[in-house]
């Protein structure tokens, strides 16, 4: 597993793959219908954000 420690600063780039909703939710437009859709998108965002980096007890 390549997995790395995040730095103050770093550069380092992770990938999500967002709907068009989940990409409008998290800019702050309301879906009164469907309001799981920005939970949904920040599930998303820090799943990949767990499986890029790794996370230390003393950082959390």
């Amino acid at each position: 597993m390549n997995s790395s420690t995040i730095q103050n600063g770093s550069k380092e780039k992770i990938t999500v793959e967002l709907t068009p909703n989940e990409a409008l939710a998290l800019t702050g437009v309301a879906f009164n219908a469907s309001k799981d859709v920005k939970a949904s998108a920040q599930r998303k965002i820090r799943a990949a954000f767990e499986k890029t980096f790794d996370f230390t007890a003393e950082e959390r």
